[in-house]
């Protein structure tokens, strides 16, 4: 009888514990799935769906966020932290380049190391613009791009301490490195193309208006 009264208790929390799971993980992909819809929207201007699109992940995620409030070891498991790094990758990423504030975590609704790991994570979104940039032939405004991508590094590296409290955030920031230098190489490539562009069509006027 002891047994059974002891089972009991335990099955029913991890009934509890279970379901709550259940509820929440595919709630949490619906995150992941719906910012990256509005990470799409936001490199072709649709600003409106990518808000709209992150409005709906911000709701999926409150509602995993609730479920599992009374169960922190699910909650810390790593698919909630999942989701939540992917919403501050698309709420960084569409602030970044519409030029909108940057949002804070708290505002957000998510915890701290998600968020700097999200935005670490815009940076790779942010080459994706300056390359469209590039391609438009719109190289200051490219310039300014790659400004904020340096300052968004540096704030980043300012964030020295062990994996086991930024799980994830010194790879993220070494890899927003590599893709911050790519960047400005091909940044550079471009405007001294341009210049060369520029001075050999400089120079055919001048031979055209000496015949």
């Amino acid at each position: 009888m002891e047994l059974e009264d002891i089972g009991g208790k335990i099955r029913a929390s991890l009934d509890a514990k279970n379901k709550a799971r259940e509820i929440a993980l595919p709630k949490a992909r619906q995150v992941i799935r719906s910012c990256s819809v509005a990470i799409r929207a936001v490199h072709r201007e649709k600003y409106e769906e990518a808000t709209k699109h992150l409005d709906e992940a911000k709701a999926h995620l409150v509602e995993a966020q609730n479920v599992l409030k009374d169960y922190p070891q699910i909650y810390f498991a790593g698919f909630l932290q999942d989701a939540e790094k992917e919403y501050s990758e698309g709420r960084t990423t569409f602030a970044l380049v519409t030029g909108a504030p940057l949002p804070e975590p708290d505002e957000l609704g998510i915890g701290y190391p998600p968020y700097l790991s999200g935005l670490g994570e815009a940076m790779g979104e942010l080459r994706r613009h300056i390359l469209d940039i590039i391609r438009r032939g719109k190289l200051t405004e490219g310039e300014r791009f790659l400004t904020i991508m340096d300052d968004v590094y540096y704030f980043l590296i300012s964030f020295d301490y062990p994996d086991a409290l930024t799980p994830g955030l010194r790879r993220i920031t070494d890899l927003a490195r590599s893709v911050m230098e790519k960047t400005r190489g091909d940044l550079t490539t471009a405007m001294r193309q341009h210049d060369l562009r520029n001075a050999m069509d400089r120079l055919e006027g001048k031979l055209s208006a000496s015949r």
